[in-house]
């Protein structure tokens, strides 16, 4: 990674940290978010997975709302940051610790290469 890369992702982490903080103790069933993006190809490569305790957890978050306004803080975040993303649900996708134990017995890191 290059220094400007670097700093990018440097800066694109702490606004996925302030975003996470934030939403945290306001987002019943919200406990992590991580991201992925192929520098050559950003902002347009940017994922940022948003991470619930359960499936009832993330559906109680979409049927109010919730996981729309944490996209946009997030998208808020990011664009303090200097990272402009033209349409925010390409971007955050949702998911859960329930349905990683499942279907890929807690491996976070095999779960989020497959998407």
């Amino acid at each position: 990674m290059n220094k400007t890369v670097k700093k990018l992702d440097n800066n694109v982490v702490k606004a996925l940290t302030e975003a996470c903080e934030l939403s945290k103790p306001n987002v019943e069933g919200f406990e992590w978010l991580t991201h992925s993006a192929n520098y050559a190809n950003f902002p347009s490569s940017l994922l940022v997975t948003c991470v619930f305790d359960s499936e009832q957890s993330l559906q109680d978050a979409i049927t109010s709302n919730q996981s729309v306004e944490l996209s946009k803080l997030i998208q808020k975040r990011l664009l303090k940051a200097g990272v402009l993303l033209k349409d925010v649900r390409r971007h955050v996708l949702f998911d859960t610790e329930q349905a990683c134990q499942l279907e890929h017995g807690g491996d976070w890191k095999r779960r989020l290469s497959v998407n």
